[in-house]
């Protein structure tokens, strides 16, 4: 689970300042008011990380990737070549993470790693590279171990605290630059008899990275028939496009959760189906083959107990839109962080406060009798979502850790994220003007 987040000299952020990210963090803000950019800079990490090219600091997008923002130059702040694009992040490791170090046999434990990256574009190709890079084991609020790659007088240089690194015998060669722009590489780590740890980092890092998923506002149409042949989606998609795969996928691998201690077990799909009808949006849904040992599939919904089954198609929109949030919360791994962007999109206003009941639940659900331990990250513009978290946390259903919220306003050339601060009452203290308009 992501727990902070720091964003310098990107797109219109010159500096977010440390925001902390909390179990079920919620983002406002005005139009163009830059909240996009920040799951948009996660996307782009993730896919580096999923890159064969190693030595691609930063992999900016394409046609067949997660997101494409451009060339460097269009990502930095202003679209100022000269500055640094930073970004600094800390996470909760889902083990404990111990470095033994082999040359003393010294054992170092932390819970969290922090990853700290600071990218520069090259002179005459104006490619990002690494310019600093910083890793920091955190036990509680103590750095039980740093390590930090950085130029100095021209060369690569890398250097630890809490930790000695020593040197191999034999010829002193030099230090590579980074794979990726989280990675030392083989050649530099074989430099030294002790710093097979940072490796270990890596893997942690491209595992916090691979667990991030994203469902953007804009989702696709219901169909009338849906494909599967058997496979299982990493995610719903972007747009939702394998939110019927996903359910079936989920139902074939005997999945079953419950909404936390106490609760009652249930089969995916019927998990799914119950919070469609406590939203209201529906009285039954099933998804079923046309004829046995097709691949084509059908999505049959009932509106109301008295009315027709029919497909899914021939409903109201709002079904179709709030179900791939739905599925992609619940659908997600356990330990995952899931972003998502306007969630309400085309939902009554009462439906838009139940959906944050449903958030509430992904974080707090189960799978196998264990807690998911999975994130949730929401872009909204909705009043009546943010009334319900304030009732929750006075009804104690949340507590102010369990939440984040933050307010994004514009400052002439300038964007700045409010955090709000809301206290047991499931007040906020500091309630922004112009926060809902009137």
């Amino acid at each position: 689970m992501l727990t902070s987040l720091q964003i310098q000299n990107f797109k219109a952020w010159r500096d977010t300042g440390r925001i902390r990210l909390a179990p079920l963090t919620v983002i406002f803000g005005a139009n163009s008011a830059g909240k996009s950019s920040l799951g948009h800079l996660l996307l782009a990490l993730k896919q580096t990380a999923l890159s064969a090219d190693r030595k691609r600091a930063l992999h900016l997008g394409d046609d067949n990737s997660l997101i494409d923002l451009g060339t460097f130059r269009e990502c930095v702040h202003q679209n100022d070549i000269e500055r640094s694009l930073e970004f600094d992040l800390g996470w909760q490791l889902p083990n404990r993470l111990e470095v033994k170090d082999p040359v003393n046999g010294k054992r170092t434990t932390g819970s969290e790693l922090r990853l700290n990256v600071s990218l520069k574009a090259r002179e005459r190709t104006l490619q990002p590279y690494v310019q600093q890079m910083t890793y920091t084991l955190m036990e509680g609020e103590r750095e039980a171990l740093q390590a930090r790659y950085f130029w100095e007088k021209g060369k690569p240089a890398l250097e630890t605290e809490n930790y000695r690194l020593v040197r191999n015998t034999g010829r002193a060669w030099p230090l590579e630059e980074p794979d990726k722009f989280y990675r030392i590489s083989d050649q530099s780590r074989a430099r030294f008899q002790n710093a097979e740890f940072l490796a270990d980092f890596a893997l942690q890092t491209e595992g916090m990275l691979t667990g991030i998923y994203y469902l953007g506002p804009l989702r696709d149409h219901p169909r009338r028939v849906y494909q599967w042949s058997g496979d299982s989606p990493e995610s719903v998609g972007m747009r939702g496009e394998l939110t019927i795969a996903a359910i079936l996928a989920a139902a074939s691998d005997g999945r079953k959760l419950n909404r936390g201690p106490n609760q009652r077990v249930q089969p995916f799909e019927q998990f799914i189906a119950r919070w469609l009808q406590e939203l209201g949006v529906i009285d039954s849904f099933q998804v079923k083959p046309l004829s046995e040992g097709r691949k084509e599939y059908e999505v049959l919904v009932r509106t109301h107990k008295a009315s027709a089954e029919v497909k899914i198609s021939d409903v109201g929109f709002g079904v179709s839109q709030v179900l791939p949030a739905l599925v992609q919360a619940f659908y997600c791994p356990p330990h995952s962080t899931v972003w998502m962007e306007q969630p309400e999109i085309h939902l009554h206003p009462q439906v838009q406060s139940k959906l944050a009941d449903v958030f509430i639940s992904a974080i707090q659900a189960r799978e196998n009798g264990k807690v998911r331990n999975v994130q949730m990250i929401i872009e909204s513009h909705s009043e009546h979502f943010l009334y319900r978290l304030q009732r929750r946390v006075a009804e104690g259903v949340l507590t102010p850790d369990d939440v984040a919220i933050y307010f994004c306003r514009r400052a002439n050339s300038t964007i700045e994220l409010e955090p709000l601060e809301v206290n047991e009452g499931g007040d906020i203290l500091n309630w922004p003007e112009n926060f809902f308009g009137d």
